[in-house]
């Protein structure tokens, strides 16, 4: 095994830092790592905020329900999708491509693109011994994020990353058994998938248990039925709508 797989294999995500900042050139290193994650039919149709200003950060933990690691972390990036910079890519070559970056398959692309880039990101600043986490909680209010980082039409923030120097060495959550996401030629039947599902439960569950001496038993599978039984976030259509991002 070598240790690219190696950090990919011990990924585990980082809710406490350590005070330190990025220097630059580390910060450069980063976008160069995420520039250089595939990209569909060459659109890179995402963008990376750098966020350096406090008060910003503030308010985007605020954004993010209180989740302090938003803003005490060694640099903090808001991926956004982003169609902005190709609609003056047109007009400079006096076209359109309205109609093209306001369908649902431009609406993921862009989001794919965003999330490569970011996975890149996250596995360079593993790869130097700095800790990451996902804030997808920046979803709560993108309007007020948006605003917030004066996006223009056509830029829609999804999620943040967190970089900085661990101060904490968490547990590795248990990943789903294999063969509930490998399916070889067809999908797995229901009857097997119920029971890695059963098997997973058990798992989990033990892992919560351990993990806060029996307050927290349930397991995956209970977590998702029960944090998916109402849908989140439904202003986000009219919000994209908005973006001039969605509308077929």
């Amino acid at each position: 095994m070598n240790e690219t797989i190696e950090h990919l294999l011990n990924h585990r995500s980082i809710r406490k830092f350590k005070e330190h900042q990025l220097d630059e050139q580390t910060i450069e290193v980063l976008i160069q790592s995420a520039q250089a994650a595939s990209t569909s039919s060459y659109q890179q149709a995402y963008a990376i905020v750098g966020i350096e200003d406090l008060e910003k950060k503030q308010q985007l933990v605020e954004v993010a329900s209180g989740q302090s690691y938003v803003a005490d972390n060694s640099y903090f990036f808001v991926f956004c999708i982003d169609y902005h910079k190709h609609m003056l890519a047109a007009e400079i070559a006096n076209g359109s491509v309205a109609d093209t970056v306001e369908t649902t398959e431009a609406l993921i692309v862009g989001a794919v693109d965003a999330g490569l880039a970011a996975q890149n990101l996250v596995v360079a600043a593993e790869s130097l011994g700095y800790g990451t986490v996902y804030i997808g909680s920046l979803r709560n209010d993108a309007r007020k994020v948006s605003e917030l980082l004066e996006l223009p039409s056509h830029v829609v923030p999804l999620f943040g990353v967190a970089v900085g120097l661990p101060d904490q060495q968490p547990g590795k959550k248990p990943r789903l058994p294999m063969e509930a996401i490998f399916h070889r030629n067809t999908y797995t039947n229901d009857s097997k998938m119920r029971e890695l599902l059963e098997q997973y439960e058990a798992e989990t569950s033990s892992y919560y248990g351990e993990r806060t001496d029996g307050v927290r038993t349930e397991g995956w599978v209970y977590q998702m039925a029960a944090s998916m039984k109402e849908p989140k976030r439904t202003y986000l259509r009219k919000f994209l709508q908005d973006k001039q991002l969605s509308q077929d």
